[in-house]
């Protein structure tokens, strides 16, 4: 199931650019699908753009959200729909997958001629999908139309090897705390080897690229990952005042290992694939913005970035 502005199946010459915005940890995709329209809107994007918002919808233990006949339940726990998941029942099809078909859709000339550019976004959980599915998803290179990613405030990456930002500079808890205080990057992070008996499955994926034994990712070499995720465009927004453990901030010892907060664990990330990986990502600090999809969103300096230009 999706939210979406025009149909995708209807031949309409007027689409320039598509817009996926990937919902939070609350699944909430009419959430997400209202702010990316009223983004659209005031980037003066509305009549050209194609917005579609998936619906990971799941009905599996504590969520029990109410599904369209046949409609497809992703998990809640565990092999969760924000990391490339399977769906329940159906060990074959997972979330990627349902983006894939997405992107193949709006790649189809005969239906959108004019459409040049299609934007994945995702914001908090929407934003863990978006870097896992950024250095995955097997249909980048063959669409024949630019695929960009907005990854905005995860908790968590899959980071590309063992070793974790060291607790110093601006990795100190207490710096990163006040990270706030600064609407620039943070750069100063030094990295090391991580104690595994903290976390014991701190390198398993989805935190690392360990034990991917099944799934869409299976198949694919930590190189191949590793050189997607470097190649890729994409840009990384980051609350300056996302600094505080709210809104589903994940607290587990895997996360923690990543960082104290979401703002260092992103610019720590960021900052490692540039040196490590020869990556060139964008990175945004969005003034004044918390741990909250519309602010981030509908922020001025954004809008291009989420409805890029022809």
């Amino acid at each position: 199931m999706i939210y979406r502005s025009f149909p995708l199946d209807v031949p309409n010459v007027r689409i320039r650019r598509a817009l996926i915005m990937v919902h939070g940890a609350l699944r909430n995709a009419d959430h997400y699908f209202r702010t990316a329209n009223s983004a659209a809107f005031l980037a003066g994007a509305l009549d050209d753009t194609l917005i579609v918002a998936p619906s990971f919808a799941s009905a599996e233990g504590e969520c029990k959200d109410k599904l369209e006949p046949h409609q497809v339940s992703w998990r809640c726990e565990g092999d969760k729909w924000q990391t490339g998941g399977a769906a329940i029942g159906d060990p074959q099809l997972s979330s990627f997958d349902f983006v894939d078909t997405i992107l193949r859709l709006l790649a189809d000339k005969k239906v959108f001629p004019n459409l040049t550019a299609i934007v994945v976004a995702g914001h908090s959980a929407g934003g863990q999908f978006v870097t896992r599915y950024e250095m995955a998803n097997r249909v980048h290179d063959n669409l024949g139309v630019a695929v960009s990613y907005v990854v905005a405030n995860p908790s968590s990456y899959a980071w590309p090897d063992s070793s974790r930002m060291l607790p110093v500079n601006d990795g100190a808890p207490e710096n990163a705390a006040a990270g706030w205080k600064d609407e620039a990057p943070h750069t100063d992070f030094r990295y090391g080897p991580f104690d595994r008996s903290k976390a014991p499955s701190y390198d398993r994926w989805p935190f690392g690229l360990e034990n991917r034994t099944s799934g869409y990712t299976a198949k694919m070499s930590d190189d191949q990952l590793k050189k997607q995720l470097a190649s890729r465009p994409t840009t990384y927004l980051f609350s300056q005042v996302d600094t505080l453990p709210l809104g589903g901030f994940d607290n587990s010892p895997n996360a923690m290992a990543q960082g104290p907060t979401r703002r260092a664990r992103g610019e720590a990330f960021v900052n490692f694939i540039r040196q490590q990986l020869g990556a060139a990502p964008k990175v945004m600090i969005v003034p004044e913005c918390g741990h909250n999809d519309r602010c981030v969103f509908t922020t001025d300096t954004v809008l291009p970035v989420i409805f890029p230009g022809p």
